[in-house]
């Protein structure tokens, strides 16, 4: 016979207790166990009156968080309806059966006033981070650094080119966007860029309009991490505009960021083409005693059948280059009366042979077949490129290689699975919230299923 399900609830009273219907494998006991809001209260006490109403506990709004970028919850209010449907966000936020959930909008409130002005997601995250560090999840031995594109919330429709950007902004209201005033507010304090961006979005314009290979052209950021290779242990993150330059020089930032806060200093920096230039070499090297696990960015690589640049020996005690066919090529051969350091603007120096010895020279087919001499650019960083060209030809290079892949897989994790394909927030200190909550998360997961399987519960363990 089929059953027929009651629809008046005959039992009156119950005796519910939400910790006896979270399984003790679950995702959040683990993080439950190894975050500590001990010191919370007193990173925000000045930025809190001690007079009034009560208001939502910071700690609450930080759980609720954390459960969003845990699971990939992108939307706040959706987030709000979840912990008030799921038993498990519940217990994890602290929040009994007839508790209310706070509205979608105080995170908002909160997000862009005193949460961003105490700087509270950053120590959430060095915190987090230090709790990798009491775990032995971090060696300090090898650190990879990449970035990554993040498309920001902007409509390319909504853009102009860059050089008419004061005339599309001629009659906008003065109480523009927080983006638009962060961006105007910047302008004075940053560096100039080598060339004008082509389009400027009129809603966040510290994005950056930028084209992937194969790939129509948005408006991003980039999410810089700088990584652990042991565990994969994110030990700072930067957000950026998506341009090179910024991306390379953020990692000079976190570098001496995690040696001033955690004293950590690698041996080794593991990293792509992208930071093997010249003066990012020389900083590695020559300041910071760090083995530059980098390939070297060289552009005078020749595939035409001449001569390339490594086809010239270097003889430093003549400060001169040596042709394959014995003759110098020399950066004085003319004298000043006033004395010259023979830099030029890209910082490199510039070595040319003799016409008298190229013109009758056999190899000057191979050598400069165009041209009446032969000249090579010598970086004046050069004996830091020499030393990164030495490590690539070791099989602990081949090593790092491999290993530069943890950081990749850290932004598939964050695309893929966290959801953080997209920003939601605008301008440069939303995408830097985002993704220091991201990291955060991340470095969490990791900790915590370290903790469960460190010590086993029952159940099936926790993924990450």
């Amino acid at each position: 016979m089929m059953g027929h399900q009651k629809t008046v609830q005959d039992q009156l009273f119950y005796s519910f207790h939400l910790d006896d219907h979270v399984p003790q494998s679950h995702l959040l006991r683990a993080i439950d166990r190894v975050l500590d809001f001990s010191d919370l209260p007193s990173q925000l006490a000045g930025h809190y009156s001690h007079t009034g109403r009560p208001s939502v506990p910071p700690e609450l709004m930080i759980r609720i968080l954390i459960i969003g970028y845990c699971y990939g919850i992108r939307s706040e209010r959706r987030l709000c309806e979840e912990v008030h449907l799921n038993l498990a966000y519940r217990w994890f936020c602290r929040l009994g059966l007839e508790d209310p959930v706070p509205e979608h909008s105080t995170f908002s409130k909160n997000r862009h006033g005193r949460f961003r002005e105490s700087g509270i997601f950053r120590w959430l995250f060095e915190s987090v981070v230090q709790r990798c560090m009491d775990a032995g999840l971090v060696q300090g031995e090898g650190f990879a650094v990449d970035a990554s594109l993040i498309a920001a919330n902007a409509n390319a429709q909504q853009s102009v080119p860059g050089d008419e950007l004061g005339e599309a902004w001629k009659g906008v209201p003065a109480n523009r966007s927080r983006a638009v005033r962060e961006y105007l507010e910047a302008l004075d304090e940053a560096a100039p860029e080598e060339s004008a961006p082509k389009r400027i979005s009129l809603t966040d314009p510290q994005s950056r309009w930028i084209a992937m290979r194969g790939n129509p052209a948005i408006f991003a950021y980039s999410t810089n991490y700088l990584v652990d290779i042991a565990k994969g242990i994110i030990l700072d993150v930067e957000a950026t505009p998506a341009y090179r330059p910024a991306e390379v020089e953020s990692t000079r930032r976190m570098i001496e960021r995690v040696e001033r806060q955690f004293a950590l200093k690698p041996q080794r920096l593991i990293g792509d083409t992208a930071y093997g230039a010249a003066p990012m070499l020389a900083w590695l090297v020559e300041k910071k005693g760090i083995a530059p696990h980098v390939p070297v960015w060289d552009k005078s690589e020749r595939n035409d059948g001449t001569f390339s640049r490594k086809d010239f020996v270097w003889e430093a005690e003549l400060d001169a280059y040596r042709c394959p066919a014995g003759h110098p090529l020399r950066s004085d051969w003319r004298s000043f009366r006033k004395p010259r350091t023979r830099v030029t603007q890209e910082e490199t120096i510039i070595y040319r042979s003799s016409q008298s010895h190229c013109q009758d020279c056999s190899s000057k087919p191979q050598c400069c077949p165009n041209t009446p001499i032969r000249k090579i650019a010598r970086s004046v960083h050069e004996t830091a490129r020499d030393v990164a060209r030495q490590i690539a030809s070791t099989q602990e290079y081949q090593r790092s290689y491999r290993e530069r892949k943890k950081v990749e897989i850290l932004f598939a994790h964050l695309k893929r699975i966290l959801r953080l394909d997209r920003l939601r927030l605008r301008g440069l200190s939303g995408a830097t919230d985002e993704f220091t909550l991201a990291a955060t998360a991340q470095n969490l997961r990791r900790l915590a299923k370290f903790v469960a399987q460190s010590a086993p519960t029952p159940g099936e363990g926790v993924p990450i």
